[in-house]
C-alpha cells in the first residue's frame, strides 16, 4: 500500500478503541461479589479516640482488608475479606514502573441516627471500572465491586466508625500485580480495598490556592487521561503541590496553556460564582468534561446536580432554607484566570470552592497568581463556625444531611451491618 492510502488512526482514537473492546469483552470468569470468602483478623487493633493524634498521619487502617486477583488465563478469582497486611508483589510488577494502578476515593459515614452510609457507590463502582480499562487493566461489572465495597464496610466500620457525625476514607485500588516486566497489556491484576483514618480536611478559614505557571508543569491535558482516576496523574503534582505548601498555600491551583484555562484546584474539582461580564446574570460555573481533562468527581456531579435542582431557575425542588439567595445559571464551560481576575477586580466574584472526596466542600479565601493576590469573598457562616461563600454553604449542608442521615435520600446508601462474626 502507497504512504498516501495509508489511513491517519491518532492514538486517541486508538485508546478509545481498546476500552470500548475490554468494556464489552466476557471474561472466563467475572467478578462476583457472592463468592466472598472471609477470613477474620485474629490480632485485631484499638480503634484510636477522635482527638488521637495518629488520625493525622493518614496511615491508621482497619483490621481487614478485601482482595481479588484477576489473570489473563482463568479471569477472577473469588473475593477474599482477610486480615490487613501486604500485597505479594515481585519487583517487576508493572504497576511499580509503569502506573498501572487506578483507584477510587470515598468515604463512609456514621449518621446522626445510628446507621452507617455509604455517599452515592455506584459512581465510584462505575468510574474505577472505566478508570481500569484506560491503563489496560481488566473490566468488571461496576455493581459487584459496589456490592464487595458495601460487605467490606459492614464488616470493619461497626467497629472502627462507632460516632455519630463521623466518617473513615475508602480506598477502592486495582493494581498490575503480575511478575511481567515488559512494556505490555498486564496479565495479571489485583483489586483491593482498605479503609483509613483520615481527618477532616475542608478549611473552615478557607483554602489560600497558588495558580500554577507554565514551569509548573500540567497536571492534564486535552484527550489525556485527566478524566480517569489513575496514579500517573497525581505522583507528577507532588512537587508543585509541595512548594506551594512551603509557601504557605494549601493547593495549586492548575492551569492549562498560555491562556491560562483554570481546571482543578489540587486533586479538587473548582467551582466559582459570579456575575457574567456580558449577561449580568449570576452563574455558578465549573470547567467542562468534554476535553477529558477534568476529572468527573461525584462530589462535583452532586454539586451540579443538586445547584441545578435548587438554585436554578427552573428548580424542581422547592428548599426554603434558601429564599436569601438569588437563583444562578448552572453553566460548565471554560474560563481562565485572567477571567478570574477582571472578575475580582469589577467585584463581579461572588464566590469560589472547591470540592471532592477529600477536601469535600472547602471555599476559596485567596488566590495568588504571579504578583497578584486575589481575595475571595467569604460571606456567609457555616455550621461548624467557619466561613465560606453562601452557596458553598448551603450546598455543603445539603449534602452533609444526606451523607449523615439528617435528611432520607437515594443518595444515602444504608448499609446493613455485620462487623466481625
Amino acid at each position: 500500500m502507497a504512504p498516501a492510502a495509508v489511513p491517519v488512526v491518532t492514538t486517541s482514537e486508538l485508546t478509545i478503541s481498546a476500552m470500548k473492546h475490554d468494556l464489552n469483552k466476557t471474561t472466563k470468569s467475572q467478578l462476583d461479589a457472592s463468592k466472598l470468602t472471609y477470613t477474620f483478623n485474629k490480632s485485631p487493633n484499638t480503634v484510636p479516640a477522635l482527638n488521637d493524634p495518629i488520625r493525622l498521619e493518614q496511615n491508621s487502617t482497619t483490621d481487614h482488608m478485601l482482595t481479588v486477583k484477576w489473570t489473563e488465563k482463568g479471569g477472577w478469582e473469588a473475593p477474599q475479606l482477610r486480615p490487613y497486611g501486604p500485597l505479594n508483589l515481585m519487583p517487576t510488577a508493572s504497576c511499580i514502573h509503569y502506573a498501572t494502578q487506578a483507584f477510587e476515593g470515598m468515604k463512609a459515614y456514621r449518621g446522626v441516627d445510628g446507621k452507617l452510609r455509604l455517599f452515592r457507590p455506584e459512581l465510584n463502582s462505575r468510574r474505577m471500572n472505566l478508570s481500569s480499562t484506560r491503563i489496560a487493566l481488566p473490566s468488571f461489572p461496576p455493581e459487584e465491586l459496589e456490592e464487595l465495597i458495601k460487605a467490606f464496610v459492614a464488616v470493619d466500620c461497626a467497629k472502627w466508625l462507632p460516632d455519630p457525625n463521623t466518617f473513615i476514607y475508602l480506598r477502592p485500588a486495582i493494581i498490575a500485580s503480575g511478575a511481567a516486566l515488559g512494556v505490555q497489556k498486564p496479565r495479571e491484576a489485583t483489586l483491593f480495598i482498605i479503609a483509613v483514618l483520615f481527618p477532616p480536611m475542608d478549611s473552615p478559614t478557607g483554602l489560600r490556592l497558588l495558580a500554577s505557571k507554565e514551569d509548573m508543569g500540567t497536571r492534564a491535558w486535552p484527550n489525556g487521561h485527566g478524566w480517569s482516576k489513575v496514579g500517573a496523574n497525581y505522583g507528577p503534582t507532588l512537587q508543585a503541590q509541595g512548594e506551594a505548601r512551603e509557601r504557605g498555600f494549601d493547593q495549586i491551583l492548575w492551569l492549562l496553556g498560555s491562556e491560562g484555562r483554570v481546571t482543578e484546584a489540587g486533586a479538587s474539582n473548582f467551582f466559582i460564582v459570579w456575575k457574567n461580564k456580558h449577561s449580568g446574570r449570576l452563574q455558578l460555573v465549573t470547567a467542562p468534561l468534554g476535553d477529558k481533562i477534568i476529572l468527573d468527581g461525584v462530589t462535583r456531579r452532586s454539586v451540579l446536580e443538586l445547584a441545578r435542582a435548587r438554585l436554578a431557575h427552573n428548580a424542581t425542588e422547592a428548599c426554603t432554607e434558601i429564599q436569601h439567595l438569588e437563583r444562578v445559571e448552572i453553566v460548565e464551560e471554560n474560563f481562565t484566570i485572567h477571567d478570574l481576575v477582571e472578575a475580582q477586580q469589577e467585584g463581579r466574584l461572588v464566590e469560589a470552592f472547591a470540592c471532592g472526596t477529600a477536601f469535600f466542600v472547602a471555599p476559596i479565601a485567596f488566590i495568588q497568581y504571579v504578583d497578584q493576590g486575589l481575595e475571595i469573598p467569604m460571606t456567609a457562616k457555616t455550621e461548624d463556625g467557619g466561613k465560606a461563600g453562601p452557596y458553598a454553604a448551603a450546598i455543603k449542608t445539603w449534602l452533609k444531611e444526606i451523607m449523615y442521615g439528617r435528611v432520607q435520600h437515594p443518595w444515602g446508601v444504608v448499609i446493613k451491618e455485620t462487623g466481625v462474626n
